[in-house]
């Protein structure tokens, strides 16, 4: 896919870093290696030196790659980009047979807030909401993921269609399991985050023409 490849393509202008092998397999190691700690540590504690360090490499050797904070963060916006619809794309080869898409498609995507490219991304936008290069570094990734979630990779979803419903019903899904994800439930947790989910999928299916009002909430 072309955002995988953006993450492996080393610049060889202005005394960039040579495209090599060898120089290829080292930058996709700093990009895992900033996808996990931005996961695990969040965006500040994450430092280009923390990510050296764990990469095993030199202060020398990782400005050879990426000279600037600017420069890791915008690769690494675009390697957390494919690695999260890599996992759409294994979340969609799950679906049972007989198993409703739509519902396929918001479970997988619940199940994946959990995951280390989701976080890693998380903790991108939390810190955009604060810096004006990190926001700039990573609004293209994020335009890129918000035409495609829970699209391309999810064939519930492109049965929708691309009509107004389908995307009302797209951002509804996401929005709510999003904001669901982040808040913190004190009490009843399973049993509150099943009845929401179920509540999302059937006005999911309402806006899919594939329910009625009355289907909302059952008895």
């Amino acid at each position: 896919m072309a955002e995988r490849a953006r993450t492996t393509q080393v610049r060889d202008k202005d005394g960039g870093a040579k495209d090599t092998p060898k120089s290829r397999r080292t930058r996709v190691q700093i990009l895992e290696t900033a996808m996990k700690l931005f996961a695990e540590l969040g965006y500040d504690r994450a430092g280009n030196a923390a990510i050296a360090e764990a990469c095993g490499l030199t202060r020398g050797a990782m400005l050879y790659h990426f000279p600037t904070r600017e420069d890791l963060v915008e690769a690494a916006a675009w390697h957390i980009h494919a690695a999260r619809e890599a996992a759409f794309e294994a979340e969609a080869k799950k679906l049972k047979p007989g198993q409703d898409a739509l519902d396929g498609a918001i479970d997988a995507y619940w199940r994946l807030l959990d995951s280390v490219p989701f976080a890693a991304f998380l903790a991108l936008e939390r810190a955009g909401r604060q810096d004006a290069d990190v926001a700039k570094a990573i609004k293209p990734a994020q335009e890129a993921f918000d035409n495609a979630a829970m699209g391309r990779a999810t064939p519930g979803f492109i049965m929708a269609g691309n009509d107004a419903r389908f995307q009302a019903s797209r951002d509804l899904a996401r929005f709510a399991l999003d904001g669901m994800h982040r808040a913190a439930l004190t009490y009843e947790n399973e049993a509150r985050i099943e009845a929401v989910l179920t509540v999302i999928k059937r006005a999911v299916h309402m806006l899919n023409r594939k329910g009625d009002v009355t289907d909302l909430w059952g008895e």
